[in-house]
């Protein structure tokens, strides 16, 4: 994600001291699709596919984009 607008030399979130469950800032997998096809300019809400005569979204309904990474 370097140079792809994402700030630089950036940790977000933390977890705990084994490093197995995350205590701070989770982000799901939806968030990241979400925020990566932010990047690209392409409305993750508007983007999505016909499967078995119905619409889904990469995102689902859960994604968002997380700002607080972005530059």
């Amino acid at each position: 994600m370097a140079g792809g607008g994402i700030k630089p030399r950036l940790a977000y979130g933390a977890t705990d001291e084994f490093g197995f469950g995350v205590v701070e800032n989770p982000v799901h997998l939806h968030d990241f699709h979400a925020t990566c096809l932010h990047l690209f300019g392409i409305d993750h809400e508007q983007l999505t596919y016909r499967h078995q005569g119905r619409d889904f979204r990469l995102t689902d309904v859960h994604g968002h984009v997380v700002h607080d990474i972005l530059a």
